[in-house]
């Protein structure tokens, strides 16, 4: 059996692991909230719940034993499972509490040595116990209709943000110039092309002078682009369109009939890019040039710190770096911004600039005025947006195409350090 079978054997035995634990732990929410009801309705209520856990089950079984050939289906199937069980983890929080409240209850009684009777509860009143259930199956209902309007509605809810990076070794020439970036398109999980048209004029109307891909074209194989080719030509830039591949693009998160076709996917891959009229850099360099000053632009293959066969390190970032050394300012494209930390600062510090996506801010997150907070910041020291060290910056787009809520279009304007 190839590494990839044995992984995703793995994979699907801890799911199974966690999806019953979770619903063994939850179930007392139903078992206390119907134990009232007509026991028709009681039964129903119960066996539905199991049917889910049962779905569920067979899911995770059937994607990583048989697979599901439309990328699509598999995706929305796995979302709606991923909102009903990160909802329970709502419903197990109240849980919990309810079991620390029995617990100290059962803990004082047990050391003042209480046999004693018990008051009669009156039966139309209801019991502690029976009210955490039921606030916990509310619980468990309340995050269901924001996630699943945000995946609808926030998987085409595109958003500009502008920054602008002071650079002290910027040419003169190219003072106030206007980057665009687009990172992780996931052909395979747009679903309106009416809205992803509207995504590129929005980047359009921002009239940059140059544009960046962070990669991630695709989910699964180069063919999911295919029926967005005519949109995604449509980004144009003075100074050209330069791109790199992300983890997605190598056709890892499949089974492959042969090495040859996988071979020949990632052919395909390269021709998409050079459809679209993006200029691919495979662990290599352009110079642009601006009334003869110059910046360089370095791109890497995918290099990102994570399990092997999840994350490869294709990237060679010696290699792109040769032969800049004339170029007073360096702008790297690299997918994993855990490279950024990992081999670019300490290893390359003239490397002024380094545009990253790969982490969506793990699909969700929450933005009031300027606090941020995401999941994704517990996995990524650098998940979203621009940071510095030094002299050196990082940008992390949260990515053009997903199914979630947060779809991102950067814009820089580079200046001169200390202009205006």
């Amino acid at each position: 059996m190839s590494d990839g079978g044995l992984y995703r054997i793995r994979t699907a035995i801890i799911g199974l692991i966690v999806l019953l634990l979770i619903d063994v732990y939850a179930y007392q929410a139903i078992r206390i909230a119907t134990n009232r009801f007509h026991v028709l309705l009681k039964n129903l209520a119960r066996g539905f719940y199991w049917s889910i856990t049962g779905f569920a089950i067979f899911i995770v079984v059937w994607i990583n034993t048989v697979g599901i050939a439309n990328e699509k289906t598999k995706q929305w199937i796995i979302v709606i499972l991923g909102i009903v069980y990160f909802s329970k983890l709502f419903l197990i929080c109240v849980l919990i509490v309810d079991d620390f409240r029995r617990g100290v209850h059962f803990t004082k009684r047990f050391y003042k040595k209480r046999t004693a009777e018990k008051a009669e509860e009156n039966p139309r009143r209801i019991s502690r116990s029976e009210f955490f259930a039921k606030a916990a199956l509310i619980s468990w209902s309340i995050p269901v209709v924001p996630l699943s309007f945000g995946i609808i509605s926030g998987a085409h809810n595109f958003q500009v943000r502008r920054k602008v990076i002071y650079l002290p070794n910027l040419p003169k020439a190219f003072d106030g110039i206007v980057l665009g970036q687009l990172s992780d398109i996931h052909a395979g999980s747009l679903f309106n092309k009416v809205a992803i048209r509207g995504g590129v004029e929005l980047l359009m109307q921002e009239k940059p002078d140059v544009i960046f891909f962070t990669g991630d074209l695709v989910n699964v194989e180069t063919r999911e682009v295919n029926d967005y080719i005519d949109v995604f030509e449509k980004v144009k830039a003075p100074l050209g369109v330069y791109s790199v591949t992300g983890n997605h693009d190598y056709g890892n998160y499949r089974e492959w009939p042969s090495q040859e076709n996988k071979r020949k996917n990632f052919q395909d891959m390269v021709a998409a890019h050079k459809a679209m009229g993006y200029d691919l850099l495979m662990n290599e360099n352009r110079m642009l040039q601006v009334s003869g000053e110059k910046v360089a632009i370095l791109g890497v293959e995918n290099w990102g710190i994570g399990p092997p066969l999840r994350f490869p390190k294709y990237g060679k970032l010696t290699k792109a770096y040769a032969n800049t050394d004339e170029a007073p300012v360096k702008i790297l494209l690299s997918h994993d911004p855990t490279h950024w930390d990992a081999q670019i600062r300490p290893e390359f510090p003239a490397i002024d600039l380094t545009l990253s996506g790969h982490t969506h801010g793990y699909q969700m997150g929450v933005n009031i005025g300027s606090y941020t907070w995401s999941p994704a910041q517990y996995r990524f020291k650098q998940w979203a947006g621009l940071y510095q060290e030094g002299n050196q910056y990082l940008y992390v787009n949260r990515g053009f195409g997903c199914i979630g809520l947060a779809c991102d279009e950067c814009f820089a304007r580079l200046d001169q350090y200390g202009s205006v």
